[in-house]
């Protein structure tokens, strides 16, 4: 089966997500991303949206973290202060997975302005729930789509501290969490340099290049020693991951998307 450039980083994503995860999710590629490791080979991954539902395994993916979809499919709803204070910031969450709208290379993201924070270009959602992700999880996960807007040599706002902006910060504050472990893209999947904690390139996805991986970022890239290449959707991903997009289409009412 042919896939778009957007299937296979959700599927990428999605093979990161294993069954003993219990996994804060954002809302967007975060929820495709979890529900399809979850549908797939991940069954028994817990999957926790801020709204306070537990266990949720939801038909089709939520609009927001107050789609009914999630309380309804949840093992049970706790109220939001129980979620952030017994759940995340008690350390019983081991992964968060994040998107936003910058990301740097070491793994700070941006979900609240573009441009100066007094006139900034433009305003976004803010934070949610994000900053306390961050740093609450014990590691966090970013998928992104890969251009020089996105993956950026500095963000414009720290909202979700990463490993800082020097990629030291996160330790010396004594973040006791690991921080980002993986960015995944359109284009590759980058890990951290355990000496720098600055994201390299750890594998490329078919039929791209690393010239157009260092056109589309805005910081010199590095390379890992060994470079693999990202294994393919298989078609049992495939079909998943579109059942799920045709699902969520009908339910919203918009013509489906990948």
């Amino acid at each position: 089966m042919s896939y778009t450039s957007s299937e296979m980083m959700t599927v990428a994503a999605a093979r990161a997500v294993s069954n003993d995860d219990i996994c804060f999710v954002g809302i967007g590629l975060p929820s495709a991303a979890c529900n399809l490791a979850r549908l797939t080979h991940a069954p028994r991954v817990t999957l926790i949206y801020e709204s306070g539902t537990l266990e949720t395994r939801p038909g089709v993916l939520p609009l927001s973290i107050g789609d009914p979809e999630l309380c309804e499919t949840a093992l049970t709803t706790v109220a939001v202060p129980e979620m952030f204070r017994y759940w995340l910031q008690g350390g019983r969450i081991t992964l968060g997975f994040l998107g936003g709208a910058q990301v740097d290379r070491f793994g700070n993201l941006n979900s609240t302005v573009i441009g100066d924070y007094a006139k900034p270009k433009v305003r976004l959602p803010g934070s949610g729930g994000a900053t306390e992700i961050a740093t609450s999880c014990g590691k966090t996960f970013i998928i992104m789509r890969h251009n020089p807007r996105s993956l950026v040599a500095q963000v414009d706002f720290v909202t979700s501290m990463g490993h800082g902006r020097s990629g030291v910060e996160r330790q010396a504050l004594g973040v006791k969490t690991q921080g980002p472990a993986l960015l995944v893209t359109d284009l590759c999947i980058m890990t951290p340099d355990a000496a720098t904690n600055e994201f390299v390139v750890a594998s490329i996805h078919p039929g791209v290049t690393r010239e157009r991986i260092q056109e589309n970022t805005g910081w010199p890239v590095r390379f890992a020693q060994t470079v693999t290449e990202t294994a393919a959707p298989t078609n049992v991903e495939l079909q998943a991951l579109r059942e799920l997009n045709d699902r969520t289409a009908r339910a919203h009412g918009v013509a489906a998307s990948d």
